[in-house]
């Protein structure tokens, strides 16, 4: 049977990743040897208020900016079909469309001009 041996090449392997050269610079494992340090959790809990607050606002930003975008793209849908009915209108009265559409009713253009009826006192 094999005798178990340790191998000598493996810590030069250990310390050449990011994380390892990360912890080995933060070493937080001194602070947490007496558990867990209250005299910071004031600050810990004012930057988790202030992470909560922030993604809050965040969403609500983006929610009112697709509701104004909705809003937009409704206007420009309700701008065109004011122009569109606009110009149905402006041409359905002009005077030449007026006498077409009443001529089937039996009504004809007055060629004399019209005149002013005064009554006297």
């Amino acid at each position: 049977m094999a005798k178990n041996t340790f191998k000598v090449g493996d810590e030069e392997k250990k310390g050449s990743s990011v994380f390892s050269k990360m912890e080995g610079a933060v070493k937080l494992d001194n602070l947490f040897d007496d558990g867990l340090p209250v005299k910071y959790l004031p600050k810990i809990m004012f930057v988790v208020v202030l992470v909560i607050f922030y993604i809050g606002n965040n969403h609500y930003a983006e929610k009112t900016i697709r509701k104004i975008d909705k809003a937009n793209r409704e206007v420009e849908d309700l701008r065109a079909d004011y122009t569109t009915l606009k110009a149905n209108y402006m041409f359905a009265s002009k005077q030449s469309e007026v006498a077409k559409r009443v001529a089937s009713l039996g009504l004809e253009e007055s060629m004399n001009p019209p005149y002013k009826i005064t009554i006297a006192e």
